[in-house]
């Protein structure tokens, strides 16, 4: 057998994720030790005090080594993962930027890698009728390398149901160099579900490919009987089990890092440096429901999800246009008041790793269809763990929906850097005098707390009124425009 030499193993180091940030946590190794890995392949997930990031290898070789186990926490520069390569040794190449894995033009793509099995329905804060669902990893250059299991799924997703999955689908055949014939909304759908199109079935008239064929491609296949991954080291810290009957078998410490950390850290900034004020409506949304069941049958949305958050977020960007001064950010250093000509509308969500706040870039600027297209991006990228730091920054006002969790309002902490954040209570059936009579309608509290500094009761009153009679008269939407 060949003697391996130094010269050939080479170092793969923690790289720079950007934004300054000098560690990461390991969250989970997608690869032990002998496995084969090709360039562009995941390896392995971290997580910085801004998101969780996949880092692909930049090399093919042979793992030898992991040099940490996964809860570890490195710092940027300390090598990780130690790969045998083959050929004569040469420089080391330069560590990518920890982003989505490249693809490669025409290269075949390794079916997505099935996530663990949910634990039923839990609410989050982006959308109502969640339902936690077996999601795909988006595919990965390398078909010649096993597919990698997914990172921990986020359970966020917006209002309505996920869809079911259908029969597992045949084998799929060889991708053609043709471009597969699909519509817009399908091919959003596929790319949503990390389904590539090239190897899908088409049943559709003139073998164009519908949603039943992209939902068959992406049903879960009977999984294949593979070893057990080789147990990763225990940390270093773990200690002796407690003695039955101490405080420490009585109480579990739980360490603050990561995306927690961060936000925790902004919470308390923006809290105790900017002077919160929260206004509260209580409003009858009721043909604003009966709109969200019409515009699910218009074709214009055919392949888009459509729920109340939808013409909430329509709702707010027409309040902001109609009172531009609540677009607005608080300059410190220079003591100015900056007003913001865009909408960067931020969409909180809650994540096993805690609360992040993504959002829709030039939101103003988007048609109805475009902002629920946007809106689907954004919580399928947030239930994959995918949410890119770049993705959280920007963001001028916010939407949470607390209603998921059944309560009626809450009082909002702002997000840092931002002027104001609209909270959507429970919709529920209550009775509300129309018309002179008490009847059952849909009714909603909104909650609006902005920053005292810049806006004043006058501005934050005009921009929930707004969002509400928006809300209560959706024709608003048509007038007011």
């Amino acid at each position: 057998m060949t003697t391996m030499t130094e010269a050939s193993v080479r170092e793969f180091k923690m790289p720079d994720v950007g934004e300054g940030l000098t560690e990461a946590e390991i969250l989970k190794w997608y690869v032990q030790p002998g496995d084969t890995v090709t360039d562009g392949q995941i390896v392995c997930e971290v997580e910085t005090a801004k998101a969780a990031v996949e880092l692909p290898i930049p090399y093919d070789g042979v793992v030898r080594a992991l040099h940490f186990p996964e809860g570890t926490t490195v710092d940027v520069g300390t090598s990780i993962i130690a790969v045998e390569v083959g050929g004569a040794p040469g420089s080391e190449p330069q560590a990518p930027q920890a982003t989505q894995a490249p693809q490669a033009a025409g290269a075949p793509q390794a079916p997505a890698a099935e996530e663990a099995e949910p634990q039923g329905r839990q609410p989050v804060l982006v959308g109502y009728g969640v339902a936690a669902t077996s999601t795909k990893r988006r595919p990965r250059k390398g078909a010649g390398t096993p597919a990698q299991p997914a990172a921990t799924a986020v359970q966020a997703e917006l209002n309505g149901h996920a869809p079911q999955a259908a029969a597992p689908a045949p084998a799929q055949p060889a991708a053609s160099q043709q471009r597969p014939l699909a519509k817009p909304p399908v091919r959003k759908l596929a790319k949503d579900l990390g389904v590539d199109l090239a190897t899908v079935t088409p049943t559709g008239p003139d073998g164009i490919i519908t949603r039943e064929d992209v939902h068959a491609a992406a049903a879960p296949q009977a999984p294949a009987a593979v070893p057990a991954p080789a147990a990763a080291p225990a940390a270093p810290q773990a200690a002796a089990a407690p003695a039955a009957g101490s405080d420490a078998a009585r109480e579990t410490r739980i360490p603050v890092k990561g995306v927690r950390k961060a936000t925790a850290a902004a919470m308390v900034g923006s809290a105790f440096t900017a002077p919160h004020v929260t206004e509260f409506v209580t409003v009858d949304v009721t043909r604003t429901m009966k709109l969200v069941e019409e515009l699910k049958q218009d074709k214009e949305f055919s392949g888009l999800r459509v729920n109340p958050l939808l013409l909430i977020a329509k709702a707010l960007l027409v309040a902001v246009r109609r009172n531009p001064d609540i677009n607005a950010s608080w300059d410190e250093a220079a003591q100015e008041i900056v007003v913001k000509h865009y909408v960067n509308l931020g969409i909180a969500a809650a994540t096993p790793r805690g609360l992040i706040v993504p959002n829709i870039k030039d939101a103003h600027t988007k048609t109805l269809p475009e902002l629920a297209e946007s809106l689907g991006e954004l919580v399928g990228t947030a239930r994959e763990g995918r949410t890119s730091p770049a993705a959280m920054q920007g963001g001028t006002i916010t939407i949470t929906n607390v209603g998921v969790f059944g309560v009626d309002t809450g009082t909002p902490i702002l997000n840092p850097g931002e002027s104001a954040i609209l909270a959507v209570g429970a919709i529920k059936l209550q009775p509300w005098v129309h018309k002179g009579k008490v009847k059952p309608r849909q009714v909603t509290t909104l909650a609006l707390s902005f920053d005292h500094r810049l806006v004043d009761g006058e501005l934050g009153s005009k921009v929930l009124a707004d969002v509400a009679a928006v809300l209560e008269q959706p024709k608003r939407l048509i007038t007011w425009a």
